[in-house]
Parts: C-alpha cells; sequence; structure tokens
C-alpha cells in the first residue's frame, strides 16, 4: 500500500487532483474537510476555541467564525498558532482513524490532502511519496477571486502564510504542473500517476 501526501497552494488544484486520484480508486482522507468537521456547530474544537479566544469567535449557530478567526490570524501569528493548536491535533486523530479504517479495507493507495503538508513538518513521515500540485502565483490568484469572491491582497495575504513555492516544491517527490485553463492536461498526468501508485 502506497501513502501519498498531496498537497499545493490555494488555487492550485489541488482539490481537484484528489478527485481525479479518488475516481482512480485512491483513498482520499481530505484535512481540510475534517477542519471543516472539527470546526463546525458541534464540532469537537468549538469548545476549545471558545475558551482559547472568546465566544465572539463563534458564530450564534455555534461553529467558527471564520471570518473572523482569518482577520485575527493575519494579524497575530500567534493567534494562527493557538488555533492551529487546538485544530491540527483533532484532525490528525481522524485522518489515522480513516488511515485505520482504509487499511482494514484493503486500500492499495491512501491520499492525505493536506494544504498545511509542508508547514507542518509532522506529515512528512507518515507518507510515503510527496505529490505538489503547482501552479504560478498570478494564476492561483486569480481563481481564488473567481471561486471565492476575496479581493486580491485578502488571496495574497493567504498565500503569504502558506508555505512558498519553492519550500513546496523542495518537499515533493513528484510535481505536476497546473498553471493551464484546460481540466485535460491535469487529468493526463494524474493517470500517470496513478500508474505509479498501482491504481
Amino acid at each position: 500500500m502506497v501513502r501519498v501526501g498531496l498537497t499545493g497552494g490555494i488555487g492550485s488544484g489541488k482539490s481537484t487532483a484528489a478527485d481525479l486520484l479518488a475516481r482512480r480508486g485512491a483513498v482520499v482522507i481530505d484535512a481540510d474537510a475534517i477542519s471543516r468537521s472539527v470546526t463546525a456547530a458541534g464540532g469537537s474544537a468549538i469548545g476549545p476555541i471558545s475558551e482559547a479566544f472568546g465566544p465572539d469567535f463563534i458564530t450564534p449557530q455555534g461553529a467558527l467564525d471564520r471570518d473572523r478567526m482569518r482577520q485575527a490570524s493575519y494579524s497575530d501569528t500567534q493567534a494562527r498558532k493557538r488555533l492551529e493548536g487546538i485544530v491540527h491535533p483533532l484532525v490528525g486523530a481522524e485522518s489515522a482513524r480513516q488511515e485505520a479504517d482504509a487499511m482494514a479495507a484493503g486500500a492499495r493507495c491512501i491520499v492525505f490532502d493536506i494544504p498545511l503538508l509542508v508547514e507542518s513538518g509532522r506529515w512528512r513521515q507518515r507518507v510515503d511519496q510527496v505529490l505538489v500540485i503547482d501552479c504560478v502565483p498570478e494564476v492561483q490568484v486569480a481563481r481564488v477571486m473567481r471561486r471565492s469572491a476575496l479581493d486580491a491582497d485578502t488571496v495574497r495575504k493567504i498565500m503569504s502564510s502558506q508555505a512558498s513555492r519553492a519550500e513546496r516544491l523542495a518537499a515533493a517527490d513528484i510535481v505536476v504542473a497546473n498553471s493551464g485553463d484546460s481540466l485535460a492536461p491535469l487529468a493526463q498526468d494524474i493517470d500517470q500517476v496513478a500508474t505509479r501508485f498501482g491504481l
């Protein structure tokens, strides 16, 4: 069985690559989806977040106020570290549970979809290969503005809080370029990569 760490900057097409690998038979464990679930209403991170940051950071519905937290995190790196200290262990525990289920089911390839794989430092030991979806920064900005209705400055702030393109490329075992407008080249490249993973 192969464990793959999949990463890429915001707007790189990483989630699309994960979907393509899932279609080829990979089990995808999505760290972002787990993070969203633990910070949703009733999620296991809500109590600790409220204690650490105050009730203003929780919406009336009982979920993490993402906009407020985003603003706090970009103006205060310690706030981001405190949030990560709460959320990352919960994401790690749920990832391990899903990994155990996939192994028990005889999965040939488990793909850990981890936006902050390079930044966290702890994922490299857990995976056999690191697959980076690479994209030029201008295209990242344009894609995120289109899909998320964020302005260019906000997108660049998000990008500056992530590992640099050079850091991701340095951590990669496999790089797939995805700066074009068409899905076809990405799908073709992922098909080739999937074969290397036994899919």
